[in-house]
């Protein structure tokens, strides 16, 4: 049996949320539907998949009156199909293919980056010389295999229903020569092209903004179709990390919030990168 996916373990993880919010061990659950203790321990830990009828059983016998989430946990159950992303399975981090995973299942994304062009904005050459410094060394094969599971993610964005797309960069980040002037000034172009876009916005927190919250970390926030659903995914050298606690997304939304008012509006944006490309 395959490791459940990250998908896959946040939706036992919300099963047992709604078990144990009414008050009920996995025993007493499974006494409630006929079944042993250890299958309502495998639903939780996204080791066996549940009909949406069952969640629906699920949530009455935990008193959920919650019929948006029971209705979005319901049709969690009928995505257990492969994803593009397995074909890396065996080759790239579990945490990349969580996030691939994450972002296509997304309803909006929202991103606030300091340091470097948001992934899902990157071009070829750029994205080669990010992945060219990463420590330890990767391969020049490692490196074309993560630059194709890179492009891959952008279809996100690309699809006949292109999933609504609002990044915060900071100047620092379009400032940044990855593979030199002429692969920066196609790299900012391709940002502006993608601004223009009616599901994307970009905005630029310009350096005489000083001071904002957030400055020192990458966040992507995946809002699911229920906000109990949303997810954080912070990018950090060591690997990622997913966030769901309801208390940490609604510190993230703040501090994205915060960073989207320090920013400069779309307009403004996209002329302020027009003047750093003309300047290399």
């Amino acid at each position: 049996m395959r490791n459940p996916t990250g998908r896959q373990l946040r939706f036992g993880a919300e099963l047992r949320k709604l078990r144990e919010r009414a008050g009920l061990t996995a025993t007493e659950a499974g006494q409630l539907l006929g079944i042993k203790q250890a299958q309502i321990s495998n639903m939780e830990a996204g080791r066996v998949g549940v009909s949406p009828e069952r969640v629906r059983a699920l949530a009455c016998h935990y008193d959920c009156a919650d019929q948006p989430l029971v209705q979005a946990l319901g049709d969690m159950t009928s995505e257990r199909s492969r994803g593009w992303w397995e074909e890396y399975r065996e080759t790239l981090p579990s945490t990349l293919l969580d996030l691939a995973e994450m972002e296509h299942h997304a309803v909006r994304l929202r991103a606030g980056i300091t340091a470097h062009i948001p992934g899902l904005l990157q071009i070829h050459d750029h994205a080669r010389e990010v992945f060219r410094q990463v420590v330890p060394e990767l391969t020049p094969p490692d490196v074309e295999h993560r630059l194709s599971f890179r492009i891959k993610r952008q279809t996100v964005l690309f699809s006949d229903s292109p999933t609504p797309y609002h990044v915060l960069i900071h100047e620092a980040a379009l400032r940044m020569q990855f593979g030199g002037r002429e692969v920066t000034k196609r790299q900012l172009q391709h940002v502006i092209s993608m601004s223009e876009r009616s599901h994307i916005t970009v905005q630029v927190i310009p350096f005489t903004a000083g001071a904002y919250p957030g400055s020192g970390q990458s966040i992507l926030y995946a809002h699911g179709p229920v906000p109990q659903l949303d997810t954080v995914h912070l990018d950090q050298s060591h690997g990622s990390a997913l966030i769901d606690a309801e208390a940490q997304l609604d510190k993230y939304r703040v501090l994205l919030d915060r960073m989207a008012a320090t920013a400069l509006p779309p307009e403004e944006s996209r002329e302020l990168i027009h003047v750093i490309a003309q300047s290399l």
